[in-house]
């Protein structure tokens, strides 16, 4: 894993989850609009989060790749640590993926305790999106 870095500029963290083999552009079309929805530009983003079955999902890269940003991803039991958190804790998520949601656990987790939801979780057929920003502490 890469450690983001977070600062005024560059606090958020799209959180992305998506079935196998879901087009890219389903996925970059989700992404814009959940940037809409937080009211954020894709210049504050710092990187991109989710499970690390998606890892080499070409969906995945695509969006990392147009955005400019890292991508980090996390095993399912690092993402149910964030079940306390989340707003949209599926059942059926744990089902298939052992954790009760990957977009907005991994969003979290990758920013860790100081971090909230800007966007809860947005579906589109095959994939989530959820957008979290780091609290930036005054030194």
């Amino acid at each position: 894993m890469t450690a983001l870095e977070f600062n005024t500029t560059r606090r958020y963290v799209l959180g992305l989850g998506c079935e196998r083999g879901t087009s890219p552009d389903e996925v970059m079309a989700l992404v814009f609009s959940a940037l809409e929805m937080a009211g954020i530009v894709p210049a504050q983003v710092a990187g991109l989060a989710s499970i690390d079955s998606r890892r080499g999902e070409p969906a995945m890269a695509v969006v990392a790749a147009r955005l400019a940003i890292p991508m980090l991803f996390f095993d399912a039991a690092t993402l149910e640590k964030e079940t306390p958190r989340i707003k949209n804790p599926s059942d059926v998520v744990f089902a298939r993926v052992g954790c009760h949601g990957v977009a907005e656990s991994a969003a979290l987790a990758a920013i860790g305790p100081d971090a909230e939801l800007a966007l809860a979780k947005i579906k589109s057929a095959h994939a989530t999106a959820a957008i979290a920003r780091a609290l930036l502490r005054k030194e």
